[in-house]
């Protein structure tokens, strides 16, 4: 599982043991049927349920996941949605922001801290110069950043209930989404190999290396 996506389970499941009250955590995932297992993990992390979209073919942008959960969001009435900022193959940081856009919901990015008031959600982020603090009401989205939180290891009797919890299966068909691609990769270019270093005898020919150099 992409580790920021633990997070997000871990954080579902956190906020219901501070008696949050969550009625149900719903995991989702598209992608191959492989992806069944990632799900199976979030369920023996604590999720109630499981949605998979099965895709084999396609390799699905930011835009079309975002699409997706915005569909199984309206279909499951769901009030808050916490998602990892990133994957971890594109790194695109994309799909949170896209969903907030689609939905027409208050979104805080890159969260280290959160806390559910009522129907208040406060998020704690940290910014170049400190922390950031942002309040919103809820429908919300929320992304998750590496200071968030620990996640737990699912231990063997969970995993074993986690077989039995319900994992819906549906097609992109099923979906009615538009996730055709819209980006063209025109190259992926290797970064230019480094240049060997250089030894120098003494702290004379140090200083004379970098005169040499115009560092000093």
């Amino acid at each position: 599982m992409n580790p920021f996506d633990e997070l997000s389970i871990e954080e579902a499941v956190r906020l219901r043991e501070r008696k949050v009250p969550v009625d149900d955590i719903l995991a989702f995932s598209a992608g191959p049927a492989k992806s069944a297992d990632i799900l199976r993990t979030a369920m023996a992390m604590g999720a109630d349920r499981a949605f998979h979209v099965v895709e084999d073919k396609a390799d699905i942008e930011p835009l079309g996941v975002a699409k997706l959960l915005a569909k199984v969001v309206k279909d499951e009435d769901r009030n808050l949605v916490i998602l990892g900022k990133q994957s971890i193959d594109d790194d695109s940081n994309q799909t949170g922001q896209m969903l907030a856009g689609l939905l027409g919901w208050a979104q805080a990015t890159q969260a280290s801290r959160v806390e559910v008031k009522g129907d208040e959600v406060e998020v704690t982020k940290e910014v170049d110069g400190g922390v950031e603090t942002v309040k919103a009401k809820l429908p919300m989205i929320i992304t998750t950043d590496l200071r968030l939180n620990e996640p737990r290891y699912a231990s063997l009797p969970n995993i074993m209930k986690a077989k039995k919890k319900p994992l819906i299966k549906k097609t992109m068909e099923d979906m009615g989404v538009d996730i055709k691609q819209r980006l063209k990769t025109i190259k992926v270019v290797e970064p230019p190999p480094r240049k060997g270093g250089g030894k120098v005898e003494d702290v004379d020919g140090l200083i004379g290396k970098l005169k040499e150099l115009g560092a000093i």
